[in-house]
């Protein structure tokens, strides 16, 4: 299938600049790969800048309310569950209004792909600072810097019990496909963190990572099966350290050649490793203020992707099985049952 079987005939809408032009490419990209024709795909989302995915996409699709994605998401799957089900949401509907409603779709691992968009701010009500803004972020509804601290998507995802999480970033297309692709292909509730620039309200969010001279000495590309190396010249790589007091493992750089580099094992059903790698880098973006005192990359790519039951299957399997097993299997048959009515 072609990338262009997969567009619209709407005006893409998004400011010149915006992160979102380059995800819904990837996302043409990706559902061509995958090959699902356009007829067997929905795509659900809620309310804000990356909500307008639906209209762009030559799928079925329905806009729904502020942080209701999930919810109708959850829904349509279990009600069709021969359709392939995304959800487009951003940081402001994902983890504020919608939060409770993200938790529980990973919680219950609904077959669901959703894609977050995470440019720190609420773009599409002009600049308010939103649940992944960093600590100090001055914005309009927090002119003096806020003192929140942000939301980590990824400590949110695998405090859920995630079985997949994967992080991407809009300037690298072949990553970012790759990941949508992994994320079709994984039976249970995907969860892509897609870090965009939002070129009005918070541009250069992402610049450390973002800027190509920079890339790779800030972040590394995680696949599963092959040696965690990073660097402009590959000279880098990744090991795990004990603490000698305290036992409290941490991630440390090492010479790419050392034998301790770890390989990515993104099936491995602990967290505790991916959890480490979901996490480093963080501290760049946790607190505007922040001095970083260690050189750890941030992951992108897939980080876990482990296999588990599926909300929407075992739903299907009880339903066949209580129709099969009951003695009324009809509204009808039910009510001829009973001798009468109270209302």
């Amino acid at each position: 299938m072609e990338a262009s079987q997969f567009k619209s005939d709407q005006y893409v809408r998004f400011c010149p600049g915006c992160g979102d032009h380059a995800i819904c490419m990837a996302l043409q990209k990706a559902m061509a790969q995958i090959g699902i024709p356009t007829h067997e795909v929905a795509v659900i989302s809620g309310i804000g800048c990356s909500s307008r995915m639906p209209h762009y996409l030559n799928t079925y699709g329905f806009n729904t309310i502020h942080g209701r994605g999930g919810a109708v998401a959850t829904g349509v799957k279990i009600s069709h569950p021969e359709l392939t089900v995304w959800q487009m949401s951003g940081d402001g509907d994902c983890f504020a209004i919608g939060g409770n409603h993200f938790i529980h779709e990973i919680r219950r691992n609904v077959d669901l792909n959703v894609c977050v968009f995470n440019n720190r701010i609420y773009g599409l009500t002009k600049g308010q600072y939103s649940p992944t803004s960093a600590k100090g972020f001055v914005s309009k509804s927090s002119p003096f810097g806020t003192v929140e601290r942000p939301f980590i998507p990824a400590q949110l995802v695998l405090g859920a019990r995630g079985t997949f999480f994967a992080r991407t970033l809009d300037v690298d297309m072949p990553t970012t496909v790759d990941c949508l692709v992994a994320a079709q292909q994984h039976k249970g509730c995907s969860i892509v963190e897609c870090l965009v620039n939002c070129v009005i309200f918070n541009n250069g969010t992402h610049a450390w990572i973002a800027d190509r001279e920079q890339r790779a000495e800030h972040s590394i590309i995680l696949k599963h099966g092959e040696k965690m190396i990073f660097g402009t010249n590959k000279d880098k790589g990744l090991a795990v350290e004990i603490d000698p007091v305290t036992f409290v493992p941490k991630m440390i750089v090492v010479p790419a050649d050392d034998p301790r580099v770890l390989v990515h094992d993104a099936h491995q059903p602990d967290t505790t490793l991916h959890r480490m790698l979901a996490l480093m880098g963080q501290d760049r973006i946790e607190n505007v203020n922040a001095e970083v005192d260690n050189d750890l990359p941030i992951a992108l790519g897939v980080i876990r992707n482990v296999e588990a039951e599926t909300y929407d299957q075992a739903v299907s399997e009880q339903i066949q099985k209580v129709r099969t097993s009951a003695k009324a299997r009809t509204f009808d048959e039910v009510t001829a049952t009973l001798e009468s009515w109270t209302l």
